[in-house]
């Protein structure tokens, strides 16, 4: 809701750090060298992203270093100027530009599984199906579902406060092709490998099957382990709310219909927002473990979606608890009227403000101001109230 007060327009307003920004979203594990900006940034937290084989590590290393604990969120959560040491909130996890670089062995019948050739792996995959044998052989060994899922298990386990991420599907994007000779000599060092870094892109795309499959042992594993998970959603919004739908299904809240709400309210006080759980037809499974299929809250970040499709996703049976971010290199560097109308459409208590940067320091905090700034000016509040 716009604060009726509100006559002073965000963009000219003195910025509030010492209120708290939280970047809800950013890889700064690529560019190595910037991770020792992060000390001296003025955002209250960072959730840094992990995406492929090459960044897990990184982000491991930083967490353990600069990691939230249940002592810092206290400070975290201060609306003042404070020292920081602790202000990374990591994720892991594995984002479906990588999801061809995994191969899938937890058939429910693992006996008749084998490890398939590199090539057998990638033609099955990728879409067109790849004849280039040059683009085949400059891939990565394939590795298992399993042991990718054992190590983000891992990671969870050592990281109390640590998301599920980067996850999704992209129906857009391209492999890059196979670096040439000169190429790869001259490649930046100060970049985590892995990444596209200017190579021209391939005809192929990762399967959509392929990327639902990763996406929903992610999402499983995030909810098992009642953890909240970040999502990359590109050309695939239908998509992406039909595969966290099945996580969550036989799971939705029952809505009570007003005479049910009286007596519920009449026999022991109303239940919050007037929302029961539906009862599942496990037998009582997950009431006695606690543990269910889907996440308890998701980032669908940097959403770009129109705003008709805001709705799906605020159901009040849906059982998770689901956040749209923005940025300003994704959602606003041109201010669309589309992105003016989804901001404007996102309930107040769901939006948050994401950088989306390659980077940790000065640049990563400056994206932070603007779109917070963007963000209060469309929705009309101070940068107070906002």
């Amino acid at each position: 809701m716009a604060d009726p007060e509100a006559k002073q327009d965000a963009s000219r307003e003195d910025f509030p750090w010492q209120l708290g920004v939280f970047d809800a979203h950013c890889h700064p594990t690529d560019t190595i060298a910037s991770l020792d900006h992060i000390p001296k940034m003025k955002a209250r937290a960072l959730t840094i992203m992990a995406s492929r084989g090459q960044d897990q590590d990184l982000v491991r290393q930083f967490a353990r270093k600069y990691g939230i604990s249940k002592e810092s969120l206290v400070t975290l959560c201060k609306q003042e100027d404070v020292e920081l040491p602790k202000r990374i909130v990591p994720s892991f996890g594995w984002h479906p530009w990588f999801s061809h670089q995994i191969f899938d062995d937890t058939s429910p019948v693992a006996s008749d599984f084998r490890k398939p050739d590199a090539t057998q792996h990638y033609r099955s995959v990728l879409t067109p199906t790849p004849d280039d044998h040059d683009f085949i052989s400059s891939l990565p060994e394939p590795k298992p579902l399993s042991e990718l899922l054992a190590h983000v298990r891992k990671d969870l386990e050592e990281f109390p406060y640590a998301l599920v991420g980067e996850i999704g599907i992209d129906r857009s994007f391209r492999l890059p092709m196979h670096w040439a000779y000169d190429e790869e000599a001259n490649r930046d060092e100060s970049l985590t490998p892995g990444g596209r870094e200017g190579r021209q892109l391939s005809p192929y795309r990762v399967q959509i099957g392929h990327q639902r499959k990763i996406l929903k042992t992610q999402l499983n594993l995030a909810g098992e382990l009642k953890r909240p998970v970040s999502i990359h959603g590109v050309a695939a919004h239908g998509i992406v709310h039909e595969t966290l739908e099945e996580t969550w299904k036989g799971y939705e809240r029952e809505i009570p219909s007003k005479r049910q709400s009286r007596r519920r309210f009449n026999a022991a006080g109303a239940p919050e927002n007037g929302i029961t759980s539906k009862p599942d037809n496990s037998e009582g499974m997950h009431e006695t473990t606690g543990t269910k299929p889907y996440p308890p809250r998701i980032c669908l970040h940097s959403y770009s979606g129109p705003p008709d499709a805001l709705k799906q996703y605020l159901v009040p049976s849906i059982p998770a608890t689901i956040y749209f971010s923005f940025s300003c290199l994704v959602n606003l560097s041109s201010r669309t009227d589309k992105a003016v109308a989804v901001i404007k459409a996102v309930p107040d208590n769901r939006i948050l403000v994401e950088s989306d940067l390659h980077s940790a320091g000065d640049k990563m905090d400056q994206l932070l101001e603007d779109v917070v700034r963007s963000v209060c000016k469309i929705k009309g509040w101070t940068l107070t109230a906002g």
